[in-house]
């Protein structure tokens, strides 16, 4: 395979140049432009630019559907559109954004309505560079736009940590999609917080299966090789592309989705593959399955080399890590006995509580109660990298947030709690606890008992009817090569009776293809699941 490439020098360089063609055409500090690039040197160049130039990047996911992409750019009203020729034809069409008129146009084709390209972008910049930002900037001096040198004062707008980054929309797998506010300083919190957890060093190199991870690369010296696949459809991974880039160049850390790995890891345990090279293997999105957990262990065979499985939200990340050596050897039993998924102990400079669950919103940290270890209740989390409030969206910023004093926590909306030794497991989201009449059940929590089943790939506990009396039902996807069979409900029903937290459940269903989200492709979709149940239980006169 041929590889285009950049030096830490030539992408400085470049987007020193792109920060100054945006200014060129006007962009002022908190310029809010859309990033729609595919994932491209192109693509860390212009994130990079747009930082230096004091622009506000927003970043939708382009797979939340076209209602959705358009609701959250009208929200945004955004002052320009970075993108691809058929993204600006859509905002022509469209007539939505009268005050877009920082309109670049990147990549092949043509488009209406543009101010400029991305190569006549780059060549007004570089006319307007002062000389003496031509510097040598090595990979182990390399640090993205924060730390800028006293050469760059004329390039790089001096933003506050306070000022606005970014607007990043949710991905919508469980409400409306919100656009997060994310600052400066939470970007280098964050920057911080991975680094020195996983001892990244610089010179490694990230292969990012999820495009926006590859960012924080340049911030760390890491050199990022970017993966041939499509970024929206991670489970439909070319596992030979993704080994050939690890061995092309010597990559040292790979990040994917659940789905990816299990993509991956399946070929590699069916033909016999290893990947030596890698000091680490991250993977977050969702939780992670264990006999993907069991697989990446196994190919993993570097010395001290593991699957690790950060926790967060778009909106607090990161908060919690486990490694696949832990889940192994201390978590995955208890899984299977349905007391969650464990998601591993708080970042240095994290904190992590457990509250009782509610729907309300929270005025103060005072009004709530701090549950005891093994109580299971919503999980609320503090630290520098947490976001304080959705973009124009008072309403869901007072649900999400709890005042604390000169601080505030964020309610990631999942419910879990803490053991004894203060790991963090989680069982599951808010909205998603089934309610019967014999009281709550918690999805991942009585999903692990099925999931150990050898025919199931996976499993969703979903609720029919009004809360409170709820039927819940065990909605079950086979492995490829296992079918449907009486015997294997029996089997099914017989696991639910035989643990008090399961034996509510008598109802089975099979889905040939549960849905799940658009980012990660392994957020199962347990409303559209929901009603989908409702109306097979008709289909099937069970109701």
């Amino acid at each position: 395979m041929i590889y285009a490439q950049r030096t830490f020098r030539e992408l400085d360089a470049e987007s020193d140049a792109l920060a100054m063609g945006l200014r060129a055409l006007g962009v002022k500090p908190g310029s809010r432009l859309v990033l729609m690039v595919r994932p491209s040197i192109e693509f860390i160049a212009l994130t990079f630019g747009m930082f230096k130039a004091g622009a506000v990047i927003v970043l939708i996911d382009p797979g939340m559907g076209r209602t959705n992409i358009f609701k959250c750019l009208e929200e945004v009203d955004p002052e320009g559109f970075v993108a691809i020729p058929v993204v600006q034809w859509i905002r022509m069409i469209s007539r939505k954004f009268p005050n877009a008129r920082f309109n670049v146009r990147v990549g092949k084709g043509w488009a209406p309505g543009c101010v400029a390209t991305y190569q006549s972008l780059l060549k007004a910049g570089i006319a307007k560079l002062p000389q003496s930002s031509e510097r040598d900037l090595t990979t182990t001096e390399s640090s993205g736009s924060a730390g800028a040198s006293s050469s760059q004062e004329n390039v790089v707008e001096h933003t506050k940590p306070t000022d606005p980054a970014a607007v990043i929309f949710t991905s919508g797998s469980t409400g409306p999609p919100k656009g997060v506010l994310y600052e400066h300083g939470m970007f280098n919190a964050q920057v911080d917080l991975l680094q020195q957890f996983y001892n990244i060093r610089p010179g490694e190199v990230d292969l990012p299966g999820f495009p926006l991870f590859g960012l924080f690369n340049a911030a760390m010296g890491v050199t990022t090789v970017i993966p041939d696949m499509d970024p929206t459809k991670p489970a439909k991974v070319d596992p030979l592309k993704i080994i050939e880039s690890i061995n092309d160049n010597g990559v040292t850390q790979a990040f994917g989705s659940p789905a990816f790995w299990n993509r991956v890891g399946t070929h590699c345990v069916q033909h016999g593959v290893t990947l030596p090279a890698l000091n680490r293997a991250l993977s977050a999105g969702g939780p992670v399955p264990l006999r993907v957990v069991e697989m990446m262990s196994r190919i993993l065979t570097r010395p001290g080399a593991f699957l690790h499985t950060p926790y967060g939200a778009t909106e607090s990340l990161p908060v919690a890590s486990t490694s696949s050596h832990d889940v192994l050897t201390r978590s995955a039993a208890k899984t299977r006995e349905g007391a969650g998924t464990c998601v591993g102990r708080a970042f240095p400079g994290v904190n992590i509580r457990i509250i009782p669950i509610t729907e309300e919103p929270i005025s103060s940290i005072s009004d709530t109660q701090t549950l005891p270890p093994g109580e299971i209740g919503e999980i609320i989390v503090r630290s520098p990298a947490v976001t304080r409030e959705y973009f124009r969206r008072p309403e869901p910023t007072a649900a999400a947030k709890i005042p604390d004093g000169e601080s505030f926590w964020h309610r990631i909306g999942d419910v879990g709690y803490l053991d004894e030794d203060q790991q963090l497991w989680f069982c599951g989201r808010k909205a998603h606890v089934v309610y019967p009449v014999s009281g709550p059940m918690y999805s991942v929590c009585c999903e692990g008992i099925f999931d150990s089943h050898p025919d199931v790939f996976r499993a969703a506990l979903v609720g029919v009817g009004p809360l409170g009396s709820q039927r819940p039902v065990l909605i079950v996807e086979l492995l490829p090569s296992k079918v449907q069979s009486p015997q294997l409900v029996e089997e099914l029903r017989t696991m639910a009776q035989a643990r008090p937290l399961t034996q509510p459940i008598e109802t089975f269903l099979f889905h040939p293809g549960m849905p799940v989200d658009t980012r990660h492709n392994v957020k199962i979709q347990r409303e559209a699941l929901s009603v989908w149940a409702a109306e097979e239980l008709q289909r099937q006169g069970l109701v």
